[in-house]
Formats: C-alpha cells, sequence, structure tokens
C-alpha cells in the first residue's frame, strides 16, 4: 500500500504559526480562535446526533428578535458562552440569543483585549429538515481601557473595525472559515483525529460567478431597482454565459460560504413591510462582509458599504448584498439608477 505523505495542519498549529510571523503578538487573538473552534465541535457533535436525542425542535421561548427559539440554539449559545468565559481571551459577548451584551467582570476578563458577538446558530429554522446550519461570529479589539470591565461600546463600532470574523458550516463536513487582514482560510474537522484541518488555504473570492441567491417569494416586495436586476439575473444572454442560476438555501452562512467558494452574489434586500431590512448588521452582516471583501469581494446595503455602518444597538437589522466583485458592481449599477 503506498502511503500518501501529506503534513496535515490544525487550527491550533496555523495560528501559532501565524503568530510566530509577528514577535510582538501576545497569542491572545490566537487563544480566541482556538476558544471558538472548541466550542463549535462541541456544537457539532449535537447537530450530529440532533435525530437520536431530545434536541430537535421548539425551545417554547422567543428571543429578543421575536423569532421561535430552538433547542438547539440554545445548547448552541450556551456553549460559546461558556467557553469564551472561561477563557483567557474575551472580555465580554454578543449574541442573538441574548437580550443584551454579557460582560465578564472577573481579572482575567477584564485583562483581555477583545469582545466577540455571534449568532450562535444561524439558519436554525433548517435543524427540523436536516439541512445545513452554521455559527457566524465577529471579533472586535476594545476602545475601553484594558483592566477594567468591558462597555457596550466596545461592541458598537463600525465593521470596518473588526480584527477577525468567521463562520462554521455544519453540513456534509464541518468547516470552519475565518477572516484576519491578512486572509481567509478554512478548515475542514477531521473526526478521526477531533481537530480542524487546514484545507481551503488563503481563499480568495471569484470575480465573477453564475449563482445569484435571493428569496423569490418577496420578489414583489423589492424595490423597483433590485428586481430589475433579478429579471437581468434571468435574462442573462448567452454571450454572457447564459442566464444565471438561481441557489437559495434559507441559511445565510451556507449561501455565502458557496458564493465565496464558487462565485456568486447573494441578496437579502428590504421589502415593503420590513424597510430596515431582517438580516442583523452586527453577528450576520459584519463578519460575512469583512470576509468577504477580505477574499476580494464586495459588500453593500444598497445605499453605502456594511462596513462603514456605525450601529446604533446589538441587535440592528439591515439590508444586505454581497458576493463577487464584478456581479456587485452590476448590481450597484442598478441601484445607483
Amino acid at each position: 500500500m503506498t502511503l500518501i505523505n501529506r503534513r496535515v495542519q490544525t487550527l491550533d498549529e496555523f495560528t501559532i504559526q501565524q503568530m510566530r510571523n509577528f514577535p510582538n503578538a501576545t497569542g491572545e487573538l490566537s487563544g480566541l480562535l482556538r476558544d471558538i473552534g472548541l466550542a463549535a465541535k462541541r456544537v457539532n457533535v449535537e447537530v450530529n446526533k440532533a435525530g437520536l436525542v431530545d434536541i430537535l425542535g421548539d425551545a417554547g421561548a422567543v428571543n429578543v428578535q421575536g423569532e421561535e427559539v430552538k433547542k438547539l440554539d440554545v445548547y448552541a449559545n450556551d456553549q460559546f458562552m461558556g467557553v469564551l468565559r472561561h477563557g483567557i481571551s474575551c472580555a465580554g459577548i454578543g449574541s442573538e440569543e441574548l437580550d443584551d451584551v454579557v460582560i465578564f467582570d472577573d481579572e482575567i476578563s477584564n485583562n483581555s483585549k477583545y469582545v466577540c458577538l455571534f449568532d450562535p446558530l444561524d439558519g436554525s429554522a433548517n435543524i427540523d429538515v436536516n439541512v445545513s446550519i452554521g455559527t457566524i461570529f465577529s471579533v472586535f479589539r476594545r476602545v475601553s481601557p484594558v483592566g477594567q470591565p468591558a462597555t457596550k461600546d466596545d461592541f458598537l463600532q463600525a465593521g470596518v473595525k473588526q480584527v477577525a470574523a468567521g463562520y462554521v458550516i455544519y453540513g456534509s463536513s464541518t468547516i470552519l472559515v475565518y477572516a484576519t487582514r491578512r486572509g481567509v482560510n478554512g478548515f475542514t474537522l477531521d473526526p478521526s483525529i477531533g481537530e480542524f484541518t487546514l484545507s481551503h488555504p488563503d481563499i480568495k473570492c471569484p470575480p465573477a460567478g453564475k449563482i445569484y441567491s435571493v428569496n423569490h417569494g418577496n420578489f414583489f416586495q423589492y424595490e423597483e431597482a433590485v428586481k430589475d436586476y433579478i429579471t437581468v439575473c434571468q435574462k442573462k444572454d448567452k454571450t454572457s454565459g447564459g442566464p444565471y442560476t438561481q441557489r437559495y438555501i434559507g441559511s445565510m452562512v451556507s449561501d455565502v460560504h458557496r458564493n465565496l467558494i464558487k462565485g456568486g452574489i447573494f441578496m437579502y434586500p428590504a421589502i415593503k413591510d420590513r424597510p430596515e431590512g431582517k438580516l442583523r448588521l452586527m453577528y450576520e452582516c459584519n463578519p460575512c462582509a469583512f470576509i468577504l471583501e477580505v477574499a476580494g469581494g464586495k459588500a453593500t446595503d444598497g445605499e453605502q458599504r456594511i462596513l462603514d455602518k456605525v450601529p446604533t444597538h446589538i441587535h440592528e437589522r439591515t439590508p444586505f448584498f454581497t458576493g463577487s466583485k464584478l456581479m456587485m458592481e452590476e448590481l450597484e449599477s442598478y441601484l445607483n439608477k
């Protein structure tokens, strides 16, 4: 039998190697990313056996967004909050499932440089039908003095101030993708060793693609410019490669991941019944926008760059468009008319 001599690099090894490139690095961000990886592995175990235990279905509560909380939502939120609280690299968290931010007011946490926001289980409406779901996270450097408890101002920063962002997809394989300003890298969970291993180094979003992702059920509630662009996506002539293919999972992290790898555009416009949009700026749109921009793509709310928006509250909503650079520029040509 011929053995394949291939060096497998784990998430821990990769973050440590990256840290060695910066002699003054404290390793705190690397530690935070490893903590997130640990929580993701715990959530992954429960996702994979969700059909075998009493963890599917509704938890009988409604979150601050007015959405039904799924049991696995609660579990995922508890895991990420617990791991970050007991680590040494996070001063506080904000979550879709919590009304307000949680400050970890103890000596170690007060000396941490970072705060983290996350959507513990994006696409949770798909849990009961075995469709891919995910976790999205965003990391900011504190603006309050280190050594004191974090404040809400540490969280209410424009997305451009993120130092790292990422997501985890629980699907046919479990993949963790994270970005810093140095690049975007993807790690696939190897169940044989229980470690995330580097599988997608230095991800670049193709400048164009043939996929558009949008909820066609809301088509007649979109503004005219958005409807015009969707119509163009359906009517592309053969000289431009034929019509685009429509793909929409209902789990944003899955749609964004596919378009990041293959090229495409994801759209969640405002509708007449919800002019402020539906997706949350801080822990859904900002991290995805950061990842796409580092990878060469673009992200906007239809009027301005997503990462330039200064939030007023943790659960702020926004329209959201992101994807391949050339496709986004084509969309913007319609939005700017």
